[in-house]
């Protein structure tokens, strides 16, 4: 049920964390500050840093395990999904908190079906 490569998620993660920074300007809400604005800044900012210390394709640093690295996504995005309902903006216009929540639901999804190994750890798994 996970065919999702972490070579592909890897690529998802840095796409995602960029639209997430520029999450406000691309759907119109920057000028309404406070958390509708700061939270995707701040999560995406924080993606790509986790991502560039997760054992895949994609992390120069390799410390973090991509189990832990998947935690993390659904963490996150739970957190983004609910935010406009935690901070209370869910009264503002569509443009505002809809993002938040189609975002944390279509990370989830990719979560649950990428792969916890990259290829190459799994193969070495299956050869020692």
């Amino acid at each position: 049920m996970r065919f999702i490569p972490t070579k592909v998620h890897g690529v998802l993660d840095y796409v995602v964390g960029i639209a997430l920074i520029a999450a406000p300007w691309l759907f119109g809400f920057a000028d309404k500050g406070g958390a509708p604005v700061v939270i995707p800044i701040v999560l995406g900012v924080g993606l790509i840093v986790y991502s560039l210390f997760t054992k895949y394709e994609w992390g120069p640093f390799g410390l973090i395990p991509m189990p832990v690295h998947l935690v993390f996504d659904i963490v996150a995005s739970l957190f983004l999904a609910l935010s406009p309902w935690l901070f209370g903006f869910a009264g503002e216009a569509l443009n505002v908190w809809l993002p938040h929540v189609v975002v944390g639901a279509a990370v989830i999804v990719v979560v649950l079906f990428s792969q916890p190994q990259p290829q190459s750890a799994r193969g070495r798994t299956a050869t020692a």
